[in-house]
């Protein structure tokens, strides 16, 4: 093999090892929301373009994104084990930034005429969140700023919000509860930054 042609296979390789994950990993310091786009340069544009398409405050999106995956491009569901030992799959087909379910994914793929849009995309990610709490907020009244509200329709569906299942799962409103709170100290440090 020559020189030239060995160079450029591993060029090819380093290129492929710095660049393929590069945004698989979480960024750092998840609680501080200037700091994750700083780390995430492609974050902001896909937020904006959310917060314009449907009124979706960053910060909601950023909280919720945070409870999900935290940021994590790829994250999935818990393993499930029969006998504490035998894989047997997982909890649910939740997957990506925003931990959408493959049904969800496409109904929204079809609804949005986003046919190409994958989950592990922040953009898309983004913008499907913005698209299911618009539909909430159709259906539920549920302002788009209310991270506390949209996230429980979010878990448990618009069905199950509107039946009220969460009421019963004391754990899931302590979590809803402080995803508020979260989204509160995300937008003070987007505007702090210049970012809100």
């Amino acid at each position: 093999m020559s020189s030239i042609l060995r160079s450029l296979v591993l060029i090819t390789l380093l290129a492929g090892c710095s660049f393929s994950g590069g945004n698989k990993n979480p960024p750092r310091n998840l609680d501080n929301a200037c700091s994750i786009l700083d780390q995430r340069r492609s974050f902001l544009p896909a937020f904006r373009a959310a917060k314009r398409k449907y009124g979706v405050p960053i910060s909601t999106q950023m909280a919720i994104i945070w409870q999900e995956s935290k940021f994590k491009a790829d994250a999935k569901t818990p393993k499930k084990y029969k006998l504490w030992i035998i894989p047997a799959g997982r909890q649910s087909s939740a997957y990506g930034y925003a931990q959408a379910l493959d049904g969800t994914w496409k109904e929204y793929k079809k609804s949005a005429g986003r046919w190409g849009a994958s989950r592990t995309n922040i953009r898309d990610a983004a913008d499907f969140m913005g698209w299911y709490m618009a539909q909430s907020r159709r259906s539920l009244g549920i302002a788009m700023s209310d991270t506390r509200n949209q996230y429980l329709a979010y878990h448990e569906g618009r069905t199950g919000y509107r039946r009220g299942s969460y009421k019963s799962k004391r754990w899931l409103v302590n979590v809803a509860n402080g995803l508020d709170r979260r989204a509160a100290m995300y937008k003070r440090q987007l505007i702090s930054c210049g970012k809100g």
